[in-house]
């Protein structure tokens, strides 16, 4: 029986091949996005492995609690000289890290799209020097060693046009400085590093540029041989100051990875799920295929039967066709996930998500899950079509056109599919909209597993829409085709279960697709609404992209008198203590924002529920404005009394002096406002987020002009945006992800149009004795085309008219659970019209290959093909 199934799958290699690539473009997805994340981890474990190569022990600051995008507190710099005078020290050198905008030659910045401008202080004066920088390799020229001197990375070299001996503007808190480029330099055998620049300074001049004279933030240490590490380790700890730690070079090198790896795998499970959705689409591909192949085999089964085969051997066979091509696609499609790792980096990079690479890594667990799943996939989707296999009776082998009879299952199947699996579905997704107490998260997760089980059931009760939507969409057809287009309708009401779990793929690609149209426009509208709320400014500044906060030195030189208000607003994670009933403090994330209490009313408009604007005019120390959300869901009031905390540990005891409504989906402040002053006292290093101007005149090209080279000349990498300007930033960078989403998603479509073709093709076999009896009657080569073509449309149309509305309903059912979040609905007419109009071309292409086939029929073999 193995043998005969083998040679049969070899006898239909066609059907075989159309079959595996549902599963190979899922697999593939699979596979790539494993190589591409151990891929990035690997080359960050890389860099930070060997950053401690020559390092025993490390010193470095201790934030007091974990938060994102802040670095660490520095330590007075005398420290270094304590670390030397220990025992069992060997020697030891200090460093500062921290952030600079570089420069092109003609002055404008190096934009890294989301990637950091690092800058590093680096002791090359040290005489142990060469063994703490063994992994940074200098590719050209020396280190730096003046208050004038760097070195750069070889990225930033050759992307702007640098050479050792050039001249290049380095920004860090003020106007623009000049330095000598005296070095190139970069990191061991990594490529790159995700299209960061990296500069690198000496020990004074980089203390100097960041403002950290007197301070240092790490110092590596290589004990004597001799020396026990953890013994050591405890003696050093008698000596740092709070807010520092001391650990092995192994567990340092193991924090930043791990930092690192959170990052990689929201891209590993973000790209997962998008290899999710092509398998299971490639599932009703899969189904759709073996059902048809079972039936045109009907003759093939029935004369195993009568030669004694049993109904466990043609499940087996069935089966073991499904392992077959399963196995061999997910094999392909591992291989594939190769080069397909490389294009998802490309497809990163062209969204400005730059990352770091090396050798490609191709790990065993890759394989595993990749074949496995493949396999599974295929197994799975094959089990109805082999159990129709066995209904087969030997008696079949002569009767014309036999087909396999129906199951015993047969009448629950539908009722199952219009009772139990919908009514299901709504539950879950019943539950994650109206259980407010299980959170977003799971709500989200909820809707998504009611989604799941939804597509099943729309496409098992689908057959039951085939004719009604046939009728309506083929009628078209019919005026277009004629003749051709009234027998294309004709077959696609024929067979309605074939047509409609063929069209089932397209339309949960079509879904999807719609379901992030109407998101993005709800999600883009809120956005501009949150700004139009809020922002009264003429002018805004921030960094280029909008995302990274920005030093304040900017905000002195708009004190010009066309300016009528310079009102900055700084940014930073912190932590709330709130008093409660058990006695320890409850302790809150938040926002923390820094406003200017004489400016922030000219640009922002408070809508108070408890305050006016002279409460923010009295806003000095130990006052704060709060969010009405945070004070109700923390029970504050005006009078209220609580802390915050900074990630360096400082701690400032503060008053509710008023609360404010801010919309829900995007308040420009945090949860928690205080005074410039104030928040400049607590916060280290204190950024930005954004400095909005109120200029008298309000917005003109002759204040735009005149502000633009202010920046120009002096602060290169800040960006002046009219009010328009500053929600078009925010509105392009929410555009960008979501493009991105419809690429990821054009893989399930294009799993959906595979299955398209193969339907078409098995068909026109289906049909071989009836497409040579209508080119005998007269069916000439060009209708057979048109009348395949116009079935493949017609399927595609119906696949469209299912999912564009399921995409919408889904979308206003996320909007409903996100309303909480203050997220809008609002759908987008000419996208959705333009998915219809992409459901056309899908069909058009689909049934290219497919109708030459038929066209080239020999009419009379086809009236003999059995």
């Amino acid at each position: 029986m193995i043998r005969v199934t083998l040679r049969g799958l070899i006898g239909r290699k066609l059907r075989a091949i159309l079959t595996a690539l549902a599963v190979i473009l899922g697999v593939a997805m699979i596979s790539g996005t494993f190589v591409l994340t151990d891929t990035i981890n690997r080359a960050f474990e890389s860099i930070f492995n060997d950053s401690y190569s020559g390092t025993d022990i490390v010193i470095s600051g201790a934030q007091a609690f974990d938060t994102d995008f802040t670095l660490p507190p520095p330590f007075d710099e005398r420290l270094l000289d304590e670390v030397l005078a220990f025992n069992g020290v060997e020697s030891a050198v200090g460093g500062v890290q921290g952030f600079a905008q570089l420069t092109r030659k003609d002055g404008t910045p190096i934009l890294t799209r989301g990637a950091p401008s690092l800058a590093f202080g680096i002791d090359t004066l040290s005489k142990d020097f060469e063994r703490f920088v063994e992994p940074l390799v200098l590719v050209e020229g020396g280190w730096p060693s003046g208050l004038d001197e760097v070195a750069i990375d070889p990225g930033t070299a050759s992307e702007a046009g640098y050479v050792v001996g050039d001249t290049i503007g380095i920004r860090v808190g003020g106007p623009v400085e000049k330095f000598q480029i005296v070095g190139i330099a970069k990191f061991g055998t990594v490529d790159s590093i995700g299209g960061a620049t990296i500069a690198y300074f000496s020990v004074n001049a980089a203390q100097r540029i960041l403002g950290k004279e007197g301070k240092l933030d790490g110092i590596q240490i290589a004990s004597d041989p001799s020396a026990s590490i953890p013994d050591l380790i405890a003696q050093l700890e008698s000596i740092l100051p709070p807010q520092t730690q001391a650990v092995t070079a192994a567990e340092q090198a193991q924090s930043d990875s791990s930092n690192v790896e959170e990052f990689t795998s929201f891209i590993r499970y973000f790209l997962l799920a998008f290899g999710g959705i092509a398998l299971f689409v490639g599932a009703f591909v899969i189904f759709n295929t073996l059902s048809i192949t079972v039936v045109q085999r009907t003759r093939e089964f029935a004369t195993l039967r009568t030669l004694g085969g049993s109904r466990f051997q043609v499940l087996s066979a069935v089966i073991l066709e499904a392992v077959v091509i399963g196995f061999l696609a997910s094999v392909i499609g591992l291989l594939l996930g190769f080069a397909l790792a490389a294009g998802l980096n490309s497809v990163f990079k062209s969204f400005g998500i730059d990352l770091p690479s090396s050798g490609m890594v191709f790990a065993l667990r890759t394989v595993i899950v990749s074949l496995v799943v493949g396999t599974l996939v295929t197994v799975c989707a094959g089990i109805i079509p082999a159990l129709r296999a066995t209904r087969v009776a030997p008696l079949a082998v002569v009767r014309e056109g036999a087909s396999p009879p129906i199951g015993r299952f047969a009448q629950v199947v539908p009722q199952f599919s219009k009772l139990l699996i919908p009514a299901g579905a709504l539950a879950l997704v019943g539950i994650g909209i109206f259980w407010k107490s299980i959170g977003i998260g799971w709500g989200l997760g909820l809707i998504g597993l009611g989604t799941l089980f939804c597509f099943i059931g729309i496409a098992l009760f689908s057959s039951r829409l085939v004719k009604p939507l046939t009728s309506f969409v083929g009628s078209i057809s019919v005026r277009i085709g004629g003749a051709s287009g009234r027998l294309a309708r004709e077959n696609a009401i024929r067979n309605p279960g074939r047509t409609a779990s063929t069209a089932a793929a397209l339309m949960i690609g079509l879904t999807l697709v719609t379901f992030v149209a109407v998101i993005a426009r709800g999600l883009t509208s809120s956005v501009q609404d949150a700004v139009d709320d809020q922002i009264v400014a003429d002018y805004a500044l921030l960094s280029a992209g909008g995302f990274t906060p920005f030093e304040p030195g900017v905000d002195k030189n708009f004190a010009v008198d066309s300016v009528l208000a310079v009102s900055p607003i700084r940014g930073q994670n912190a932590r709330a203590l709130i008093a409660s009933p058990e006695g320890d403090p409850q302790r809150v994330s938040v926002q923390l924002t820094g406003v200017d209490p004489t400016t922030v009313p000219l640009v922002y408009d408070f809508a108070w529920k408890e305050g006016s604007n002279d409460t923010v005019a009295g806003l000095g120390s130990g006052r704060a404005l709060v969010e009405d959300n945070f004070a109700s869901s923390n029970g504050l009031k005006v009078g209220g009394n609580f802390q915050v905390q900074s990630p360096s540990g400082n701690v400032v005891s503060l008053t509710v002096a008023g609360i404010y409504d801010a919309p829900e989906f995007w308040g420009m402040l945090g949860d928690v406002s205080v005074s410039i002053s104030a928040f400049d006292d607590l916060v280290d290093n204190p950024r930005n987020l954004y400095t909005f101007l109120k200029v008298n005149g309000g917005v003109s090209e002759l204040a735009t002009a005149e502000f633009e080279a202010m920046l120009n000349k002096d602060f290169p990498g800040i960006e002046l945006k009219t009010q328009t300007e500053f929600k078009a930033v925010f509105v392009q960078n929410v555009g960008n992800f979501l493009n991105l989403l419809f690429v990821l998603l054009g893989l399930s479509l294009i799993v959906s149009l595979f299955g398209m073709i193969n339907t078409l093709i098995l068909s026109v076999f289906e049909r071989t004795r009836e497409l040579g009896m209508l080119r005998a009657v007269g069916m000439t080569r060009r209708q057979a085309r048109r009348m395949i073509r116009h079935e493949s449309v017609i399927t595609a149309l119906i696949g469209a008219a299912i999912g564009i509305p399921l995409g919408v309903v889904l979308a206003a059912v996320i909007t409903e659970r996100l309303s909480v979040q203050g997220f809008g609905f609002s759908v987008p007419w000419i996208q959705i019209l333009s998915f219809a109009v992409i459901a056309v071309i899908a069909g058009v292409l689909a049934a290219v290959f497919p109708a030459r086939r038929a066209a080239r029929l020999n009419v009379l073999r086809a009236l003999q093909y059995e």
